[in-house]
């Protein structure tokens, strides 16, 4: 797993609201907890309101703010028909096309797509 969608996937997690230890969120990523350590400094760093400390866990402190994404019923028809086309199995970009569709969803959790994670 390349470090872009693991930051992705351990920031999910967070959001939460509980907390997570480093060997819980290395197994989640396949890393060892020593890499979640670095994630979680370089997060910090970066302005992510993550607290924690190695030994206790990490967690969100604030909610984390998105933000608004306008789409019309229509775009966002649309654009989750064309996902789920590319997403079927045997297309190149079908596993990309799976995980943008979960991705759609968590940032649009009104709009009711429902997706199995990646």
């Amino acid at each position: 797993m390349k470090r872009d969608a693991r930051l992705y996937d351990i920031v999910q997690a967070l959001r939460d609201g509980r907390l997570h230890t480093a060997s819980e969120l290395a197994a989640r990523t396949g890393v060892s907890t020593r890499t979640i350590w670095r994630d979680m400094e370089m997060l910090a760093a970066t302005g992510m309101p993550v607290e924690g400390e190695r030994g206790l866990g990490y967690i969100l402190r604030s909610p984390l703010v998105l933000p608004p994404t306008m789409l019309t019923p229509e775009e966002l028809e649309a654009l989750v028909e064309g996902l789920r086309h590319v997403g079927r199995e045997g297309n190149p970009r079908a596993k990309a096309a799976r995980s943008l569709l979960y991705k759609v969803a968590t940032l649009l959790p009104q709009s009711g797509i429902e997706v199995e994670p990646p």
